[in-house]
This record gives C-alpha cells, sequence and structure tokens, in this order.
C-alpha cells in the first residue's frame, strides 16, 4: 500500500514522502491516527505542487539573502560604547546593539541572532563579525568600537 505521511513517522519517513507500507500497517496504524493518508492520483499531485511551491518560496528566499549579503559586504559599522581608561569597556557589546547601529547607519534592518562576532566583544578596536542571513547564505563585515569616556 503506497501512503503519503503527514507526519514524521518515527522508522518509516518524513512528512510529505511517499512510501510503501503493508496493508495491515497502513490501514490499522498510520490512517486511523492520521499519520498519513492514501497515495491516490490526485494526492500525489498535490503534494508535487506543494513541495515546488516552497521550493519557489525557499529560492525566492535565498536570493533576496544573497542580495542582503552583497549589499552588507565591505561595510563597517561604528560602535561608540561607554568605557573607562585603556579601552576598556563597561560590560560587553551586544547582538542588539550590533543590529540598532546597522540599522541606525545603513537603514537595514537584520535580526539580532544572525550576528557572529568572532570574539566578545569587550575593549576598543575592530571585530570582524559573521552575518549567517540564510542557510548557506553569510558575509563578513568590521565592527569599528571606540570608547566614549565620562
Amino acid at each position: 500500500m503506497k501512503v503519503i505521511l503527514l507526519q514524521d513517522v518515527r522508522g518509516s519517513g518524513k512528512k510529505d514522502q511517499i512510501i510503501e507500507v503493508s496493508d495491515g500497517f497502513g490501514r490499522n496504524y498510520l490512517l486511523p491516527r492520521k499519520l498519513a493518508r492514501e497515495a491516490t492520483p490526485e494526492a500525489m499531485n498535490a503534494v508535487e505542487k506543494a513541495q515546488s511551491a516552497q521550493k519557489h518560496r525557499d529560492d525566492v528566499k535565498r536570493q533576496e539573502a544573497e542580495a542582503k549579503a552583497r549589499e552588507l559586504k565591505g561595510k563597517v559599522i561604528q560602535l561608540s560604547v561607554k568605557g573607562g581608561a585603556g579601552g576598556k569597556l563597561y560590560g560587553k557589546v551586544t547582538n542588539e546593539a550590533i543590529a540598532q547601529a546597522l540599522k541606525n547607519q545603513y537603514g537595514m534592518e537584520i535580526d539580532k541572532r544572525k550576528f557572529e562576532p568572532e570574539e566578545p566583544i569587550k575593549s576598543a578596536g575592530q571585530v570582524l563579525c559573521t552575518v549567517r542571513l540564510s542557510a548557506g547564505v553569510s558575509t563578513r563585515m568590521v565592527i569599528n568600537v571606540t570608547v566614549e569616556e565620562k
């Protein structure tokens, strides 16, 4: 019996996968629990259509992320943070501060969880930061931190 899985089923397959199962397993376990439906030609066409639409959405999202990465490449974020003598900061620079500075300086809004500085920013200077925009799409930026003494 061919079925289309509606959810991930441990030991059988992932959601929207078309698999061949024994008649008893399909009729007595998968179908009554709404874990799968019978693989009719109409249902198979619907799944294929949904998968192609999802692939198109993913491609568009990836293209947007690549365009944003090209825009960000080579830009330097200037941050002025309160600190003491010798370039030491009071605390550290957070990803939220980096995202806010990017928005203020370049008008680009990126989620704070996308920023990955190479090291915690606890002193003045330049730090490289990786920005992961999408799966497989990332770019590097320079963050220039200056200390604003009291």
